[in-house]
């Protein structure tokens, strides 16, 4: 029998140190975990080397189920662990910007969760000072990197929709609509920054910016429907909705609730052109609605057709398995961390299909927009800050 070529031998290694560890961390970690054998051969073999956590028992615990070598309840002894060359940020909004920019000062890659900062002044700073160091930065807004979104925005670059008129996009959920749901960080605006709209919008807002494009103004709502909750009083929206204008012309509607009985999980959103329309909903991940009535045979019979994106030459099915055998939600992480690591590896882009932390800091220019807007009562430009300075860009 023939003994197997070591991976020491064949693919460099990357030392992941993750803030976090319930949610999102499993999210990131199974991502770590599959990617080193699915998407062979990976870009960089991650080695999962420490993660923090607040609560000693439990972050140990989840050390050893998740297979990092080491683990503390202090964030800064990751950013002085000179094993770890990328800081994977899963913490809690208010622990995004301080690890984030001291790992990037360091020397680390870092990608953080969205929101990137709890208002538009700190994922300003996060992006500025975090650009300035030139480590790869990434924003992890997960969505991109589905199958059917991907897609959509080949075919909205190629022109198959025309000039785009209409966006509109809504992400719903329920989990605190029982009034008798306790207080949890994400009901904090000195945790969290927002609710709603920073929780579920950003995503929204995010899609609404890679598919369509810049967001110039907004006119917004946003509601709180219970104040007192078991342990504490609710100060974020329990949801939002806004009317936008585009910087392109088309107009759309965002909304977001955590207040909506029935719906688990349901992203969804529909994009109008002068030539077709496409829509999704992320409760039927693998399918996009596609309407280009002009450009195929028996254009006569208007309305949508369903496309399955799970063949070959779709985005990223070439990792996973035969046609019709469909993805799932934690998939759009391989894709994720699989896309950063390629560009720590070649020194390349994180955008246009990834997002960066600036990418990451204008969403949070409109969700201001549109808390503004919700005060005021008036409708409120969209005013994005001038860019990082160019920096020398580092490699793995």
């Amino acid at each position: 029998m023939k003994e197997t070529v070591p991976l020491d031998d064949e693919i460099p290694a990357i030392g992941v140190g993750m803030l976090g560890y319930a949610f999102m961390g499993k999210a990131h970690v199974n991502a770590y975990r599959t990617l080193e054998y699915m998407t062979w051969p990976p870009p960089l073999r991650p080695e999962l080397v420490a993660i923090a956590g607040r609560d000693d028992a439990a972050v140990g615990e989840a050390a050893r189920r998740y297979g990092f070598d080491s683990y503390t309840t202090d964030w800064r002894e990751l950013v002085r662990d000179e094993r770890v060359q990328l800081l994977d940020n899963c913490g809690p909004n208010h622990l995004h910007a301080e690890p984030t920019i001291a790992a990037a000062e360091a020397g680390m890659h870092v990608v953080c969760e969205k929101p990137l900062g709890r208002s538009a002044d700190e994922s300003y700073e996060i992006w500025q000072r975090v650009a300035a160091t030139g480590v790869k930065h990434l924003c992890a807004f997960n969505y991109r990197f589905l199958p059917a979104v991907r897609l959509a925005r080949e075919l909205i670059a190629a022109g198959e929709l025309g000039e785009i008129h209409h966006f509109r996009g809504r992400y719903l959920q329920e989990w605190i609509a029982d009034a008798a749901h306790p207080m949890v960080w994400r009901l904090e605006r000195e945790s969290a920054g927002s609710g709603a709209l920073g929780d579920l919008g950003a995503h929204v807002i995010d899609l609404a910016h890679y598919l369509v494009g810049e967001i110039d103004s907004v006119s917004g709502l946003t509601r709180t429907f219970v104040t007192d909750r078991p342990g504490g009083s609710v100060d974020v929206d329990d949801a939002f909705e806004a009317v936008a204008q585009f910087a392109n012309g088309a107009v759309g509607t965002l909304e977001a609730s955590r207040f909506a009985t029935g719906r688990k999980n349901a992203l969804s959103w529909e994009v109008n052109g002068s030539k077709g329309s496409l829509a999704f909903d992320l409760e039927r991940m693998n399918e996009l609605e596609v309407c280009l009535p002009g450009s195929r045979p028996g254009a006569g019979a208007q309305g949508f057709r369903r496309v399955l994106v799970t063949e070959p030459e779709h985005p990223f099915v070439e990792h996973w398995w035969p046609a019709g055998h469909v993805l799932g939600w934690e998939h759009s992480f391989v894709h994720e961390l699989h896309h950063l690591l390629s560009a720590i590896r070649t020194d390349g882009s994180i955008g246009p299909d990834g997002a960066d932390f600036e990418d990451g800091y204008r969403v949070a220019e409109v969700c201001e927009s549109i808390m503004r807007s919700a005060l005021t009562g008036t409708r409120e430009p969209v005013e994005y800050r001038t860019s990082a300075p160019p920096v020398v860009r580092s490699g793995a």
